[in-house]
């Protein structure tokens, strides 16, 4: 499923796939029209992983340390999507099943991006 996403993803915003404009247009323009729901939670869950990468680098070249670290990122990731899909997009929750169906999508995967990221920046800062 995983890998399917992805690959319907790339189609997309090289605009091959079945959307008539490339997703990162859609998702830098405020209060789109969503084609599907499909769309717009690819759109989060690949937000969230580029937010993961971003943010893992940061917290190992800023030392930081510990559950300060994980919260901190916790709450940048959670707030900063539902910024996104509420404020910016101004999209219904009810239609994508809810806050918390919002607020889940690529969690996980974006969790350990950043966990992978954050040790491995920090070890190489700080310890190499």
């Amino acid at each position: 499923v995983q890998g399917q996403r992805s690959t319907e993803l790339s189609m997309a915003m090289a605009g091959k796939g079945s959307a008539t404009e490339p997703l990162w247009k859609k998702a830098i323009v405020r209060q789109e029209k969503w084609d599907s729901k499909e769309d717009f939670l690819d759109i989060i869950y690949w937000m969230r992983q580029l937010l993961s990468v971003v943010t893992g680098v940061l917290w190992g070249i800023f030392p930081m340390q510990g559950f300060i670290g994980m919260g901190l990122f916790l709450l940048l990731n959670a707030g900063s999507v539902y910024l996104y899909s509420v404020a910016y997009q101004k999209v219904d929750e009810e239609e994508f099943g809810g806050t918390w169906e919002i607020l889940k999508e690529g969690f996980m995967t974006s969790y350990t991006l950043f966990l992978v990221n954050w040790i491995m920046s920090y070890t190489t800062f700080h310890f190499g």
